[in-house]
């Protein structure tokens, strides 16, 4: 069983709709995937999908007063989900240490466990993450995103984790933008995929179905789909192979020319001249 918590510095940034959907993707790979609300303060996993009604929440297991199997329900795609409760007094009876003794019970029941973090630096957050067998940052392409990710990357390493890849989520290409290189490069771990802004996203929530399975060729549900198939190994098809081979280079050249417009030319070695900016 591979465990995978998704996080993040700060709320916003789009990890629950990846949470959700990668691991839906999973389950349609033939992955036995379970995906956990493990934001006990703010759960809003079952806002973004209809499973059928529920009578326990993981606020009921953390509280003592269940256990997980009665809090595991499916979702569609064959995904199992684990919903987080939404009352105040649930939150406040809840104890993160108790998810230790979930994550032993569920050992050998699933291929995948997609644990959705809470945002901040609260014990909440640092258990997950101490549990996760890699944590994947979700970030936005903009500075405070990127460095609240920098501090949840710190305190996961402390409760002795793995960061090693990041998602980049919701990419306009505008030139504000912080390129692909250049936060792989602050935060020193690979980016793992690229999500672009897309409206589908908002529609698919609405309609309280993942994106991967309301409308699979959306752009946004290819990335989800490519993120999964790397978590699993599985090979990814050649026209998905070929497009982010093309949207890297991509990236790639847009990064080199804001570089060379924002960081104007040098002096150069002899001749005592300037580039032209």
């Amino acid at each position: 069983m591979r465990v995978y918590t998704i996080a993040s510095g700060k709320g916003g940034t789009g990890k629950t709709t990846i949470a959700l959907n990668v691991a839906t993707a999973l389950a349609t790979l033939g992955k036995k995937t379970l995906v956990m609300d493990c934001d006990v303060g703010m759960a809003n996993l079952e806002l973004l999908v209809d499973f059928g009604g529920h009578r326990r929440t993981l606020h009921d297991v953390l509280a003592g007063d269940a256990e997980i199997d009665d809090a595991i329900y499916k979702g569609p795609g064959g995904v199992d989900i684990v919903p987080g409760g939404l009352s105040i007094r649930g939150f406040q009876k809840s104890n993160p240490d108790l998810l230790r003794r979930v994550m032993d019970d569920l050992l050998g029941k699933y291929d995948f466990v997609i644990i959705d973090a809470a945002s901040g630096l609260s014990k909440e957050v640092i258990v997950p993450l101490a549990l996760a067998d890699e944590v994947i940052l979700v970030v936005n392409p903009e500075i405070p995103s990127i460095v609240d990710a920098l501090k949840t990357k710190v305190i996961a390493e402390k409760a002795g984790s793995r960061v090693e890849s990041a998602i980049l989520n919701r990419v306009v290409g505008e030139k504000t933008e912080l390129t692909r290189d250049k936060i792989s490069e602050l935060l020193e771990v690979p980016i793992l995929e690229t999500i672009p802004e897309d409206a589908n996203v908002r529609k698919a929530a609405a309609m309280k179905i993942p994106l991967v399975l309301w409308k699979p060729e959306a752009p946004a549900a290819r990335s989800f789909k490519r993120i999964a198939a790397k978590l699993a190994g599985e090979r990814l098809p050649e026209e998905d192979v070929a497009a982010a081979r093309a949207r890297v280079r991509a990236e790639r050249l847009i990064s080199r020319l804001m570089r060379a417009v924002l960081e104007p030319g040098r002096k150069r070695q002899g001749d005592g001249r300037r580039e032209v900016p």
